[in-house]
């Protein structure tokens, strides 16, 4: 089964055997991907932002890298993603497993423009991917944050202290860019999806230090190692057939 790994800020390769780049086009663009070998097993990668982080967050086509995904018969993604802290448990350098998020961007994410279908979200986060992830981390000895509600923003800008405080109030542990938005396309598509979220600063008005991007790379960038390890150990520990109910969304979206 044909795995792939979305990397975030900072994470624009990993520990591929043999890697060779495609170019995927889709009625909704084209995605650049690297297929190689991982633990022994066929993995697609895609860098979120480009390599060397060329695109900003609101300008990442999620359509075209989801569709350019299931065009390459993906049934499983696992996303990385750099946020900002707004639970004080989760501090800098720590891995995240999200399990809900909270979305807050503007624009409406879906392939469903055409027609009325309504994807069930409840439980956002694949269980099966999860639970491979966890595993993982445990046989690892690595600390990880086994639930975490993503908080995503549209961006560019960083958030102001007032919105922290909001979302801190709602329940949210982490605040992000990306990571809904491709669950959320997954997820009509029928492919599991699950994200790391790698804890790279406060957000903003928990510490007296402001955010900086340039900043935020660089400490990601330092936990590649420890990050390749856990994704290496989660892509081993996967079952071979998926046995969650991801792929029977799609069936269940539309009015009949």
């Amino acid at each position: 089964m044909r795995i792939a790994i979305i990397g975030g800020s900072g994470v624009y390769d990993i520990a591929l055997v043999e890697p060779r780049e495609d170019v995927i086009k889709t009625e909704y663009g084209a995605a650049k991907v690297m297929i190689g070998l991982l633990e022994g097993k066929e993995i697609v990668f895609l860098a979120r932002h480009g390599k060397g982080h060329t695109i900003p967050p609101h300008k990442i086509n999620h359509r075209a890298n989801i569709a350019a995904l299931k065009a390459m018969d993906i049934k499983r993604i696992i996303g990385t993603t750099a946020v900002g802290s707004i639970n004080p448990d989760m501090k800098a350098g720590d891995f995240v497993l999200l399990d809900q998020f909270l979305d807050f961007t503007k624009q409406p994410m879906t392939f469903h423009d055409e027609e009325v279908a309504h994807i069930d979200v409840t439980n956002p986060y694949c269980p099966e991917l999860r639970e491979s992830i966890m595993k993982a981390a445990r046989a690892l000895k690595m600390s990880l944050h086994e639930k975490g509600t993503y908080v995503c923003v549209e961006g560019p800008r960083f958030e102001t202290s007032a919105e922290i405080r909001m979302f801190a109030l709602l329940g949210g542990d982490v605040v992000g860019m990306t990571a809904a938005k491709e669950c959320i396309l997954a997820r009509e598509m029928g492919i599991c999806y699950a994200a790391i979220a790698m804890v790279a600063n406060p957000a903003a008005g928990i510490s007296h230090e402001k955010p900086i991007i340039r900043q935020i790379i660089s400490f990601v960038g330092d936990k590649q190692k420890e990050l390749n390890k856990l994704l290496m150990k989660s892509v081993a520990l996967l079952p071979e057939e998926r046995s969650c109910a991801c792929g029977e969304a799609p069936d269940r979206a539309y009015i009949r």
